[in-house]
């Protein structure tokens, strides 16, 4: 089954001032595509072409780099767009319960999230994902994702913050603690929410 890139809920500049419309629309039509394209090719005529793109990141020690790198761009990119949204909105529910049960506040949860992608060296990702139906805070390198049987922490991701420069060096330059900031008014904290209760469901 080929791959393809999903179409965004809000527009480029939905997300302005805190992300530009540039970024996003080089982000998600050029480098997001790019991660469709390359997966699908890699996977053209060999074992995986038609597992789901969650089997794949399941079992990713068994497949090529060229796998582990573009289906875990793909992912985790997917994942991104559908935690992003304009005006930011507040954890509610079962998931505000959880975030103040394990972190405390939102505020703690922010900082230590803000943390791990601040020092998280070179390029990749930080993640709030479910594990043994409790909240976990972690980073990963380049593409790789918490889903992925090689992952240091494992889980079921359910918010990504995406630290390659190309998600906010337009706008921010060098500064990742200023992207890291901004982008906590642009959360979608009712989709976190929905992936949470699924993940714990």
């Amino acid at each position: 089954m080929a791959h393809t890139l999903p179409q965004l809920s809000y527009g480029y500049d939905a997300l302005e001032p805190h992300i530009d419309a540039t970024t996003m629309e080089i982000h998600h039509s050029k480098h997001h595509q790019a991660y469709v394209n390359n997966l699908n090719n890699a996977l053209a005529g060999n074992p995986g072409e038609n597992e789901s793109l969650e089997n794949l990141m399941a079992n990713i020690s068994s497949y090529s780099g060229a796998v582990r790198n573009n289906g875990g761009g793909h992912y985790n990119h997917s994942l991104f767009w559908s935690v992003l949204g304009a005006p930011g909105t507040a954890p509610s529910g079962n998931l505000a319960a959880a975030i103040n049960e394990t972190f405390g506040s939102l505020e703690a949860l922010q900082e230590k999230m803000s943390t791990a992608g601040a020092t998280r060296f070179g390029s990749g990702w930080a993640w709030l994902s479910v594990s043994d139906g409790k909240l976990t805070v972690s980073s990963t390198p380049n593409q790789d994702n918490p889903l992925m049987d090689i992952a240091e922490v494992k889980g079921t991701p359910i918010l990504g913050i995406d630290v390659w420069e190309h998600a906010y060096y337009l706008k921010y330059q060098n500064k990742r603690p200023d992207y890291l900031k901004a982008i906590w008014n642009v959360i979608n904290w009712d989709a976190v929410g929905a992936r949470f209760d699924a993940a714990k469901g």
